[in-house]
C-alpha cells in the first residue's frame, strides 16, 4: 500500500474511513457512469444487524463450490481494504484495487461529486465483477439499508439476517426504527429471506406499511439442529452456536436461488460450507499461541460472544477496545457475563476510539490503557491461557496491522 504507484489507493485513504452520508445520488450516478455494471449479473443483498458476514461467506463458498463464479463484496476490512472485493475464492489484491479505483475516481470527476470512502469500494467491488465476469454477486450492506450505497442496486433476493440495536443515531433507537430501514432493501415482488431470530408476524406489518416495499412473502429460515461443529453429520467451517442461526438463512438463501434457476447440489453446497473461513469472527490468529479475534461490535454481538465462551468453559483473558460511538456499558456487561480471567483495555490511534476514561468507567477499574504498540508487545510474549481480542474490528484490523499478521 506504501509503493508510490499505488496513487488511487491513498487517494482511498485521504478520504477516511467514517464518511458517511445519507442518500443515493452519488452511487447511482457512479453505477451509471460506469456503465450499470451491477446490471451484468444478479445481485443478493445481506442486511441485518450482525451476521451478514457470515452469512455472506457460508453463501459465496458454498456457490463456489457449486461452480458459480462468485463476487463477493464486504465491509469493514481487518488489514487492506482489497479484502472487501472477493471474487472466486480470492481477494483482490491492492494492485488490482487501485487500477478499479482509477476508472471510479474518473466517473467520480465526470459527475461531479465527491464519494465517500464506502461509495468509492463499492463501485470498485462491482466493476471488479463485471471485469471478471462473475455468475452471481453477494453485496453486504453497510449501515441500515434505505440510504446505504448498496440500496442503489436491484437485488434478485435480498436478506435479513437479524435486527438489534446499533447505529442508533443513524437509525433509530428502536427495533422497529431499525427494521423499517433495513427492510428498504427488499424489492417488490421478489423473495425476502429472514434469518431464524426474526418473526414474520412481526416483519409483515413492517412491511405492510413501509412505502414501496411489498416484496413477495417473507421466507423464514429454519433452526437447524446442531452438536458443535456438525449439523446432521455434516461440517461447519465457522466456530460457536450463533453460526448456525446464520448458515439456517445462507441454506435458505440457497433454496430462494435454486428455485430462480441456479442449479446448485446440495452435496457440492455442504462442500463449501465445510470449507468455509471467516477472519475476525472467532479466528484463531495466524502466528500467535492460543490467540482469537472477534469482532463482537455491539451489545448482541457481546452476547452471543459470551455466550459462546461459556459454552465452551473457556475464560478467556481480554484485550478490548471499541469505537466511542457504541454503547460501550451494555457490550461489557454482556462480556462480564463471560466472564473473563482478565482484561488489557487498548485505545487506538484514531480519534474515533472511545477514551481511556470510557473504557475504565465501563469496566469498573482504573487498569492502564495501553497503546498498540503494547499491545502487540504482550500477545508476542508466552502467556498460560487463551487470549481473546474483541470489542471492534477496526481495532481487531489495527492491532493486526501493527502485529504485521497475515489474514
Amino acid at each position: 500500500m506504501d509503493a508510490p504507484e499505488f496513487a488511487h489507493l491513498a487517494r482511498l485513504h485521504s478520504r477516511g474511513h467514517w464518511g458517511i452520508k445519507r442518500g443515493l445520488e452519488n452511487p447511482r450516478l457512479l453505477m451509471e457512469g460506469l456503465g450499470r455494471p451491477d446490471r451484468a449479473y444478479p445481485v443478493v443483498l445481506i442486511a441485518g444487524t450482525n451476521g451478514k458476514g457470515s452469512t455472506g461467506a457460508f453463501l459465496a463458498n458454498a456457490l463456489r463450490a457449486a461452480g458459480l463464479r462468485v463476487g463477493w463484496t464486504t465491509s469493514p476490512h481487518l488489514v487492506s481494504p482489497a479484502e472487501r472485493i472477493w471474487v472466486d475464492g480470492a481477494c483482490a489484491t491492492e494492485a488490482e484495487l487501485d487500477q478499479l479505483l482509477s476508472q471510479v475516481f474518473k466517473v467520480e470527476a465526470r459527475a461531479g461529486i465527491q464519494a465517500t470512502y464506502f461509495e468509492l469500494m463499492i463501485a470498485s467491488a462491482i466493476l471488479a465483477f463485471r471485469e471478471r465476469q462473475v455468475d452471481i454477486a453477494l453485496v453486504e450492506v453497510g449501515l441500515g439499508g434505505r440510504w446505504d450505497a448498496t440500496n442503489a442496486m436491484d437485488p434478485v433476493l435480498t436478506v435479513l439476517t437479524n435486527i438489534a440495536l446499533d447505529h442508533t443515531m443513524y437509525l433509530g433507537n428502536t427495533l422497529e426504527s431499525i427494521a423499517r430501514e433495513k427492510l428498504c432493501t427488499a424489492r417488490p415482488g421478489r423473495p425476502l429471506v429472514l434469518g431464524p431470530g426474526l418473526d414474520p408476524q412481526w416483519i409483515l406489518p413492517l412491511l405492510e406499511t413501509t412505502p414501496e416495499i411489498h416484496p413477495a412473502p417473507p421466507l423464514e429460515a429454519d433452526l437447524v439442529a446442531w452438536d458443535h461443529s456438525l449439523v446432521g453429520g455434516r461440517r461447519v467451517g465457522l466456530a460457536g452456536a450463533h453460526q448456525i442461526q446464520n448458515l439456517a438463512t445462507a441454506l435458505e438463501a440457497l433454496a430462494c436461488l435454486r428455485a430462480q434457476g441456479f442449479e446448485i447440489s446440495a452435496e457440492s453446497a455442504w462442500d463449501g460450507i465445510a470449507r468455509t473461513r471467516w477472519p475476525g469472527r472467532l479466528w484463531a490468529v495466524s502466528g500467535l499461541a492460543n490467540v482469537w479475534a472477534d469482532g463482537a461490535h455491539n451489545p448482541d454481538g457481546a452476547r452471543v460472544l459470551a455466550q459462546h465462551a461459556r459454552d465452551c468453559g473457556v475464560k478467556p483473558h481480554l484485550f478490548f477496545s471499541v469505537m466511542a460511538d457504541k454503547d460501550i456499558p451494555a457490550m461489557v456487561q454482556s462480556l462480564q457475563s463471560m466472564p473473563p480471567a482478565s482484561v488489557t483495555l487498548v485505545r487506538g490511534e484514531d480519534e474515533r476510539y472511545a477514551s481511556p476514561e470510557a473504557l475504565q468507567a465501563a469496566w469498573g477499574c482504573q487498569t492502564p490503557v495501553i497503546g498498540l504498540e503494547e499491545a502487540a508487545t504482550r500477545l508476542r510474549e508466552a502467556f498460560p491461557g487463551p487470549r481473546l481480542l474483541t470489542g471492534s474490528l477496526f481495532f481487531i484490523g489495527d492491532l493486526l496491522r501493527t502485529l504485521k499478521t497475515q489474514i
